[in-house]
């Protein structure tokens, strides 16, 4: 019998979670690439449509509230084993419910398919927050680069097969199974325990505030409320922006959607580097205002190619905030999971009351405008951008800063 290194396990693990991020990118792209077929199939307008997809909001708010719970009573191992094969089980009712055309059993697959992915969201950050602890180095960035990955390979594998003929009930039910192995191979490598309560962690609550008094957890919620709000906003709104803003075709307007993936993606997995060399307020502060340079060029500039260009900016200043508020919460005090999962809750409302509110103003005043909001948000993020100060020696450096 080989015994693993230490340092090999926390590799296997490292590149464990790479895999549960990548595979919710995956599964959510498999089934988001085929809407037209999937509305056509169930034979529901646009507005029916939407009630069917707001099962999915249902199952993600639902599984966000309960996942803290989860993890301090089962552990993250338990949860991202327990979650991956509910999502999987999800995936399968959405096929089943395309081959008997039923609506209400696809917003069924939808509600369970969120609910899966809520739950498992904190629990794999908790654990990727547990790893850049013991590996002393910031990789949660990048972990959450794997996710818009599998976004992209969904939505490539999605194209070609649509392309080539291939029904979406079949597509989706292949996606589901291709993740049972690899979620099977990879849950191994996560150790158990990480994330319950203990006797150490009950005696650490005296040691730091309640998450519920915590005024640093607050603000940080802030800055992930405005940075989720500015990813938001680009993926519900950006081509539509591009045509009706701009007067882009929607050919163009999609690929320039693509130019705000990529520079999401480059800035998840190069985020790691500049943080580890300036700090975390330093990156939160660059990015959130790289953001808003591209949104404010995006709204006051009239030339197209200036628009193009800018929502690269965009991309790569949005691209750092989900991942980047989750460590900062999971070093704000006691009770890591509870405090990731008020963070990553503020994110998940950003996400679902973004694109309501902005297609409400849209309508009023016009997509340009609406994302003034969106600008006013970023720079708020910018100013409160301190929160995300690591707790002991990033705070020192930084008032060494202000000293000389």
């Amino acid at each position: 019998m080989t015994l693993t290194s230490p340092r090999k396990a926390l590799q296997l693990r490292m590149w464990a979670l790479f895999m549960f991020f990548f595979i919710p990118g995956l599964l959510m792209a498999s089934w988001a690439t085929r809407t037209p077929a999937i509305r056509d199939i169930l034979s529901v307008s646009t507005a029916e449509m939407g009630i069917v997809l707001f099962g999915l909001s249902i199952g993600s708010m639902s599984g966000i509230l309960c996942s803290a719970w989860l993890v301090k009573r089962f552990g993250t191992r338990a949860v991202i084993r327990t979650t991956m094969c509910f999502a999987v089980f999800g995936m399968v009712v959405l096929s089943v419910a395309l081959w008997f055309a039923s609506p209400v059993l696809f917003a069924l697959g939808l509600t369970v398919f969120g609910g899966s992915f809520g739950s498992a969201e904190v629990a794999i950050n908790v654990e990727g927050a547990a790893v850049e602890r013991e590996m002393n180095k910031t990789v949660l960035p990048m972990m959450h680069g794997f996710y818009s990955l599998g976004t992209l390979a969904g939505a490539g594998v999605g194209m070609a097969l649509t392309a080539t003929g291939v029904s979406a009930n079949l597509h989706i039910l292949l996606a589901a199974l291709v993740c049972i192995i690899p979620i099977l191979t990879g849950i191994r490598a996560i150790p158990n325990g990480t994330g319950k309560n203990s006797a150490e962690e009950q005696h650490s609550t005296e040691k730091g505030l309640p998450f519920y008094r915590d005024f640093q957890l607050m603000l940080i919620g802030v800055v992930v409320l405005a940075m989720a709000f500015a990813e938001g906003s680009a993926n519900d709104w950006l081509p539509l922006l591009m045509v009706d803003g701009h007067g882009f075709s929607p050919t163009s307007g999609s690929l320039i959607y693509a130019g705000f993936t990529l520079g999401m993606t480059v800035g998840r997995f190069t985020g790691g580097w500049f943080i580890d060399r300036y700090s975390r307020v330093a990156v939160v502060r660059a990015s959130a205002l790289l953001g808003g340079l591209g949104i404010a060029m995006i709204v006051f500039v009239d030339v197209d190619w200036i628009a193009g260009v800018s929502v690269i900016l965009w991309g790569l200043g949005a691209s750092l905030g989900f991942p980047l508020t989750i460590s900062a919460a999971s070093d704000t005090g006691p009770d890591a999971p509870t405090r990731v999962s008020v963070v990553a809750t503020t994110g998940y409302l950003a996400f679902l009351v973004g694109p309501p509110l902005l297609g409400f103003l849209g309508e009023h005043y016009g997509l340009r405008s609406a994302m003034l909001v969106v600008l006013g948000l970023v720079i708020i993020a910018a100013l409160v951008a301190r929160a995300v100060a690591k707790p002991e020696t990033e705070q020192t450096s930084m008032e060494k800063g202000y000293e000389r």
